[in-house]
């Protein structure tokens, strides 16, 4: 056998060969097995699975949504009013388009009972037309036909209704209830509804009733916060453009919300994408965790391979003859832990669908998806190659002479230049995938920052660890000793335990900060002045008589009433809004009709950061009073136009002042105010809010909520405690949907752990024959060994909370917009997590170690 090639060789024929005899070996020393890329090949494996399967789940979700569309709007487009019906000539150019179905939707309460029996809970009431649905289905137990269903007989109209809410009522089916002031009876309960996305979803559980039952129900009245939907079946569904068009060039200051079957719910599509981008991120973060399992896997596959490295270069083969055999080696390993990934990745969607295909509220369709695989691959290969690069080109120096003396590990040495440059050519290149495959670009940017300043403080809290443990004063105690040395020793375990525990315990201590922060401020942080109740749907002229109503119900209680119309904002400045890219965190702005009032002094709870307020007589051009950040956000200023539609009608105000709003006092508040003069004589309602000194109790906030509810039947209660606790159950899913998903990372921590312990085993036989010939007790030993993995332990926990801490505080205050909550048990958490799991694969491997048989060792000093 002969390696003879010298670099003099023609490029060409050189660079062929080295390559074919790189392959040649590669496959040669393969042939033995991966024995020792245990932790490579499943660390590599973890990562590309998650970014597979979650970029191959998200396109079977959005495949969903593209073919389902028309069956998830009920129609090819739907056309949405808010507060008012279509006129005759909006509704003519609606019905010109094909079939015509009319829906409207409100929050109101329904209500069982009499007396101390009273029972009422929220609902989104749903009221559908003869022609409901045009498209998908409503499936209804006991089964049958909608119509049916809904009929009325002897005055009492038919319902269906979420099984929620028959169990709030505490009704069977054949019962009767009431909505406002119509009698309904509980036909069957809703086990589906096609287009519940398309309807949305609202605090309050479903009631689906006739057109019919809502107009007798006597909560259809002028202002009345109710959306009507006419969606429309078109015969041919190509024209769907031309049609949208029609309408909006018919009816230009109706203030039409249009949506089309190729966007059905399109605030869903978006959170899927944003969540979808959030967990390819998290499998990133296990795969940069798993590229320290990468490093430590190749080095100690070279390290054992130092003497056949040697015979290579004995034999005449070259530096980079060497570095281009275990380049080859790697990257055919790697390919295997990335088409295992593959694999698992690209059948996730298949099992999710089998398993609880039935939960989700869009059917999937499962596939092969190119593009998620592709960029599984990308991040795959980039992560093995940017860990793996620095020990190959360390092997490209080993010398021959390591075939004739023991390697004793020595200080840090660094590979050639070029080898460098190719490191930072490939984390550069993982970088620019990262944010090109990213909708959010500022997010990936802000990722990999912190990803890196994660890494470089982990590293060099290791090399801190190390240098105090080498300048104490050696202690008394011989553990203490042994454990010191073991923890600064060239050959030490310090640099990959912190590195591999400190990013996993990183993010789990973020993650449990930013469930705890939110929780509190949902609950414990409500604050004292916070209304009791919100009170919606208050017809304009009973509001003095209900505002009395309550202060002798609750004459402690504090009561606030507040005109109310919604609208839709058409231009900001001179730039339609259709035509604004708006940020991220201020999208809600423009994506659908919002909440506005009008008053002569400044809210309660508001503040005049820029202008002045208008006279309480005030009678000029309509003024307009905006939020602050808001108006930053969208670039606006005082003396800018903006043009509002309320109720058809499209109404330009000057921006006249800037406020800042305390949201977190949960008062009544909005981001537009307008002057009185600007809305007089509109048709509006009121919203009022009853504020009971300590917060109220239970009991008598029942009795309250019972009292409207009989006496005002058609005003709409909301118990704050109640909604708080309904979106903390929401927050508390997603938070534990996310720490779940997350431990995709912490697992990828645990392998890394596990490998580098495995790795180190060697060095830990040899230490544990010498010691135990010179006198040393296993008790000793595993004392000495204990104290070191827990003080590693220990620090890497404290670094992780302190990273931890930060990032979330970042989170929490600057995008989430919230009060920071400190949690004792997430650092105690995280510390006890440290503790289990460095010393306890410590020592497992340290026990194995001292069962060895000093001959073995010994022949060979």
């Amino acid at each position: 056998m002969t390696l003879a090639v010298t670099d003099s060789a023609r490029p060409a024929t050189g660079s062929r060969l080295r390559l074919s005899l790189a392959f040649r070996f590669a496959l040669r020393e393969l042939r033995g097995g991966v024995r020792g890329f245990g932790v490579f090949l499943a660390c590599l494996a973890l990562g590309v699975a998650a970014i597979a399967g979650v970029g191959s789940f998200s396109r079977a979700l959005t495949d969903g949504f593209a073919r389902e569309g028309t069956s998830l709007l009920g129609g090819d487009a739907a056309f949405t009013l808010v507060q008012r019906e279509a006129s005759p000539d909006e509704l003519a150019l609606i019905t010109a388009g094909g079939r015509v179905s009319t829906i409207a939707t409100l929050r109101a309460m329904a209500r069982a009972g009499s007396g101390e029996n009273l029972q009422s809970t929220l609902t989104e009431a749903k009221a559908v037309d003869g022609a409901y649905p045009l498209a998908g289905g409503v499936e209804i137990e006991p089964a049958q036909p909608l119509p049916q269903a809904l009929a009325a007989k002897d005055g009492v109209y038919g319902a269906v209704a979420d099984p929620v809410l028959a169990e709030r009522l505490g009704i069977r089916t054949g019962d009767e209830f009431q909505l406002g002031d119509a009698r309904l009876r509980l036909a069957g309960t809703l086990v589906r509804e096609s287009d519940s996305l398309a309807t949305g979803i609202g605090f309050g559980p479903r009631l689906m009733v006739s057109l019919d039952a809502l107009r007798a129900s006597g909560l259809l009245q002028p202002g009345s916060l109710v959306r009507w939907t006419y969606r429309v079946k078109l015969p041919d569904p190509s024209r769907l453009t031309a049609f949208v068009d029609s309408v909006q060039d018919g009816a230009p200051q109706a203030g039409f919300e249009v949506r089309t079957r190729d966007a059905a719910a399109p605030r869903l599509e978006q959170n899927v994408r944003r969540f979808t981008e959030y967990l390819t991120l998290v499998g990133l973060t296990a795969l940069l965790v798993g590229g320290v399992g990468v490093a430590n896997a190749v080095k100690s596959h070279l390290d054992a391979k130092r003497a056949v490295i040697a015979t290579y270069k004995s034999l005449g083969a070259p530096g980079g003859t060497v570095f281009a055999i275990y380049l080859v080696e790697v990257g055919l390993i790697a390919a295997i832990g990335i088409a295992i990934g593959l694999a698992v990745g690209a059948a996730l969607p298949y099992a999710a669908n089998a398993a609880f295909g039935y939960l989700l509220p869009v059917p999937i369709y499962p596939s092969v998806q190119p593009a998620a695989l592709a960029l599984a691959i990308g991040y795959g290969a980039l992560i093995a190659l940017a860990f793996a690069l620095w020990p190959l080109g360390l092997a490209h120096d080993v010398p021959v002479s390591a075939l004739f003396r023991e390697h004793v590990e020595g200080p840090a040495r660094r590979p050639r230049r070029l080898y460098v440059v190719l490191t930072a050519l490939t984390i550069a290149a993982l970088a620019g995938l990262a944010i090109a495959a990213s909708e959010e670009r500022r997010i990936a940017v802000y990722y990999l920052v912190a990803s890196a300043s994660v890494l470089i403080t982990l590293r060099l809290v290791g090399v801190g660890i190390m240098a105090v443990a080498r300048r104490l004063p050696r202690p008394r105690s011989t553990a203490l000793r042994l454990a010191l040395g073991n923890i600064h020793r060239p050959s030490a375990l310090t640099h990959t335990i912190v590195l591999s525990l400190g990013l996993g315990l990183t993010l789990l201590v973020t993650l449990a900060l930013i469930d705890r922060s939110l929780t509190r401020e949902l609950t414990a942080n409500l604050p004292a002045q916070a209304p009791s109740f919100f009170f919606l749907d208050i017809q304009s002229s009973e509001a003095p008589q209900f505002a009395s109503y309550l202060k002798a119900k609750a004459p402690e209680g504090t009561v606030e009433t507040v005109p109310m119309l919604r609208g839709r904002l058409i231009t900001l400045g001179d730039r339609p809004a259709d035509q604004i890219t708006p940020p991220p965190e201020f999208a809600w702005v423009l994506s659908s009709d919002r909440g506005i009032t009008y008053d002569a002094a400044v809210p309660e709870g508001s503040r005049l950061v820029a202008g002045e307020w208008w006279p309480a007589d005030y009678s000029g051009p309509p003024l307009v009073s905006f939020e602050r950040e808001i108006a930053d956000a969208f670039g606006l200023k005082i003396g800018d136009p903006v043009t509002v539609n309320v109720l058809g009608r499209a109404i330009t105000a000057k921006i006249a002042n800037l406020r800042e709003v305390e949201w977190e006092r949960l008062a009544i508040n909005f981001v537009m105010v307008f002057s009185p003069n600007t809305f007089a004589g509109a048709p509006h309602t009121s919203i009022a809010t009853l504020t009971m000194p300590g917060g109220g109790e239970a009991a008598s906030e029942r009795a309250i909520g019972r009292a409207v509810a009989a006496d005002y039947p058609a005003v709409t209660t909301v118990r704050v405690k109640e909604a708080l606790t309904e979106i903390g159950a929401i927050v508390a899913n997603l938070v534990t949907a996310i720490r779940g998903a997350s431990l995709v990372t912490l697992l990828s921590s645990v392998l890394v752990l596990a490998g580098a312990l495995a790795a180190g085993q060697h060095h830990r036989v040899y230490d544990a024959v010498i010691l135990k010939t010179l006198g040393a007790t296993r008790a000793r030993l595993v004392a000495a060994y204990a104290l070191e993995y827990a003080a590693l332990g220990l620090v890497t926990a404290l670094v992780a909370v302190l990273a931890g801490t930060l990032a979330s505080y970042v989170v929490v205050t600057q995008v989430m917009k919230a009060h920071f909550a400190w949690s004792t048990g997430a650092a105690f958490g995280a510390a006890a997590v440290a503790l289990v799991l460095t010393v306890g694969f410590g020592l497992l491997g340290t026990w194995r170690a001292l069962g060895q048989k000093p001959a073995r060792i010994l022949r060979n000093l």
